[in-house]
């Protein structure tokens, strides 16, 4: 800090009041410390592991060959026409981006503590920067899916890129990317009182999956219950998703709308929440 006198203080820190109180600007200026918590976070996932980053591909391929044999062989679910192992590899990677976002910023302040108690920085720093490592792993899994699309492609499968809904596909990685922040700060918030929360995110992510049209297609649903699928605002992103590469999905304009209404209302509400409870964490963690 500079000299008190005649030259002003560089940071002022004062209590926060107020139900919004986030400042964009000022994660902009942290954006080092981002950048730190985004490489700690990346290398950490597999450290000490023998395969190392490969595990960020080995996953999703074993996923897939799971949900293959399973829904694709032994159930016997359709597909749209679509080879099952690129129809299920396409849900799988965006479902994982969506869910590695919401589980891992969903114990922001208990797994932090220990740095917040200490030293200050806007608190919304580390759920950012979980996104953005994940957004890294999802990169690496991207290619890992353009590779097989390329592969399924020249090996003559009825596949029909969409030129228009492809320009969208930016803001789809970004509207996942919201919800699992939104809903990941929301449940962080709460687990500073009830730690329950904590062990029930992982099972209540698998079970969303299964009302998402991850390992089948929309379409399976008979027309009324098709609506009520299309409440679930991970649902016209997985199924734009697959419409945009593969040709394929049940696609609606005012479904996509109602969920990134919905994506922007979570957020909210999660901003909200995390600003209000980060004042006072450090009594109740």
């Amino acid at each position: 800090m500079k000299e008190m006198g005649s030259r002003a203080w560089d940071k002022i820190i004062q209590p926060r009041s107020g139900w919004f109180d986030v400042h964009p600007l000022e994660l902009w200026k942290y954006r080092d410390l981002i950048g730190l918590f985004v490489w700690r976070d990346f290398v950490s996932t597999y450290k000490q592991t023998i395969l190392g980053p490969l595990w960020f591909l080995i996953q999703p391929l074993l996923t897939t060959t799971v949900f293959t044999i399973i829904f694709g062989s032994m159930a016997k679910l359709p597909t749209d026409g679509l080879p099952p192992f690129l129809f299920y590899l396409s849900g799988v990677i965006a479902w994982k981006y969506f869910a590695d976002c919401l589980i891992n910023t969903s114990n922001t302040f208990v797994n932090n503590a220990h740095i917040f108690g200490k030293v200050y920085f806007p608190r919304l720093t580390v759920p950012v920067s979980v996104v953005i490592s994940n957004l890294i792993a999802f990169g690496i899994q991207f290619l890992l899916f353009i590779a097989f699309f390329a592969y399924f492609w020249d090996s003559g499968a009825i596949i029909t890129l969409k030129p228009a809904a492809l320009l969208l596909i930016p803001v789809f990685i970004l509207q996942m990317a919201a919800l699992g922040l939104g809903f990941g700060i929301i449940v962080s918030s709460m687990t500073t009182r009830y730690r329950d929360l904590s062990h029930l995110v992982s099972f209540g992510v698998q079970l969303w999956m299964y009302v998402t049209p991850v390992v089948y297609p929309a379409s399976l649903l008979p027309e009324k219950w098709r609506i009520l699928l299309f409440l679930n605002p991970m649902a016209p992103v997985i199924e734009a998703f697959r419409y945009a590469f593969l040709g394929t999905g049940t696609i609606n304009l005012q479904h996509w709308l109602l969920s990134l209404v919905t994506t922007c209302c979570v957020v909210l509400v999660g901003i909200v929440l995390f600003s209000r409870v980060e004042k006072s964490f450090m009594d109740t963690v």
